[in-house]
């Protein structure tokens, strides 16, 4: 169960099935520094291994996305010896990692700024969508830094070449140039209507189903088709066929009918526990 009211910088709730995770530091434009980030580790761990949670919503208060690294939090660093800053920058990398690899679907709504670890996150979701005032920057360099923790995701998103560009030049861009570089999915300045399609979307379709997607869109990432490829693609289509769910869905499709996790779905109840 996720504990709504234990977090300083955050808010979460759960509303039929949908969770929320809000960042919550408006008056700093919601910049993370180590607090926040552990208390969306927590949330984000909390929502994973809650059953009733069946997609995530990560979406932020205030006028802006995120600013990226809280001013304070820097200051810090920049006096932290080596093995410090390493442990530091291992909890953020742990951040992204259970926010890419979260078992269920994943939605970014953009507001306003979003500059640097706040692409990654925006990187790490299934699916990203920004209004029209959205703006990102990768600007770590014009502080003498690299997004090095968040590159990975960045990179995959963008893509090797763009990222070139949009990390060495620092330049801000706009929600615009974000869908043509695959960072955001589409703008729309109504996000909450904009989501509801694909929390539809997910409503209906299998939870294991979409779990295994994930997994196997995360092993495909390399893009090499050999043996070992199509020996895992085999035996995970295998799997699913006779597996509970997958033989659930096959039956109700073959007798013209709901299948079960629909019923779920409808029958899900609010969370008493809303955002604090």
């Amino acid at each position: 169960m996720v504990i709504a009211n234990q977090y300083q910088y955050i808010q979460c709730q759960l509303n039929q099935g949908v969770g929320e995770l809000i960042l919550n530091r408006a008056e700093k434009h919601n910049a993370f520094d180590e607090v926040m980030i552990n208390e969306m580790i927590t949330a984000i761990e909390a929502f994973a291994n809650d059953d009733e949670c069946q997609q995530l919503i990560l979406r932020a208060n205030g006028k802006n996305f995120s600013a990226g690294a809280d001013l304070n939090w820097m200051r810090k660093q920049a006096k932290m010896d080596f093995e410090q800053n390493l442990s530091d920058a291992n909890e953020l990398a742990k951040l992204m990692h259970v926010l890419d690899k979260f078992p269920k679907p994943t939605i970014a709504l953009v507001n306003g700024a979003a500059f640097g670890g706040a692409l990654g996150l925006i990187c790490c979701c299934d699916i990203a969508i920004a209004n029209s005032h959205a703006s990102f920057c990768l600007s770590e360099v014009k502080l003498g830094l690299i997004p090095a923790v968040i590159s990975p995701y960045v990179v995959r998103a963008m893509g090797n070449r763009q990222v070139r560009r949009y990390m060495l030049t620092a330049e801000r861009f706009s929600a615009e140039v974000a869908v043509t570089h695959q960072v955001i999915h589409e703008i729309n300045d109504d996000l909450d209507a904009a989501a509801q399609p694909f929390i539809d979307a997910f409503n209906g379709n299998s939870p294991q189903g979409m779990a295994w997607v994930k997994t196997l869109v995360s092993r495909l990432e390399d893009g090499v088709i050999d043996d070992k490829t199509l020996a895992y693609t085999s035996e995970q289509i295998a799997r699913i066929r006779v597996s509970d769910e997958g033989q659930e869905g096959l039956n109700a499709f073959f007798e013209k009918r709901s299948p079960a996790w629909t019923n779920k779905q409808q029958n899900a109840k609010p969370d008493a526990q809303g955002a604090q």
